[in-house]
Order: C-alpha cells, then structure tokens, then sequence
C-alpha cells in the first residue's frame, strides 16, 4: 500500500526512504505491498528534509531506508528479507 494508496483513516505501519530506479527500493516497495503492510514512501531526491534524516540524523548511505513508524529505534537500510519477515511477523500478530 504506497501512500497514494492509502485511505485517510489508514495509518502507515512504516515509511520507506526511497529514490527512483532504485531495484532495492521496489522489492522493499513490493513485500510490503504482497503482505498488506501499510507504507508511506517518501522519495529523498525530491526531499531534502528526508533525505537530511536518513543520512545525518540515522547514519545511513543508501536506500531504502525502512523506519518503523510504531519505533522509531526499529529501522534499517538496504534490502533486509530478516527485516521484512520480521515486520510481516509483527503485522500479522497485531
């Protein structure tokens, strides 16, 4: 569920930090997509603010960025399946 699919009263579970042509970044996109998890994408070539946080504020240098909206300790960069399994784990369960 990218952001444009989401319905008002849907709240994002994640954000994916993101940038275009990016395969990583659509295989994240995609998983999440696949087990109903709901995302907000945010393009940090068109963000300077987005993309000031995921590189100075959270230390990463590549995308996407994932950021557990419910923890904000909970993040990680790169294509993650760990990460991915764990979070479809967590949707399930809530």
């Amino acid at each position: 569920m990218t952001s444009s699919n989401l319905s008002t009263e849907t709240v994002a579970e994640y954000t994916v930090y993101t940038k275009p042509a990016c395969s990583q970044c659509d295989e994240t996109k995609a998983y999440f997509d696949r087990k109903g998890i709901a995302f907000h994408e945010v393009d940090v070539t068109t963000n300077e603010g987005a993309f000031e946080y995921i590189t100075e504020e959270l230390g990463y240098s590549q995308v996407p960025v994932v950021v557990n909206n419910a923890d904000d300790e909970d993040h990680w960069a790169g294509l993650r399946r760990d990460k991915l399994v764990q979070a479809a784990m967590h949707h399930k369960a809530a």
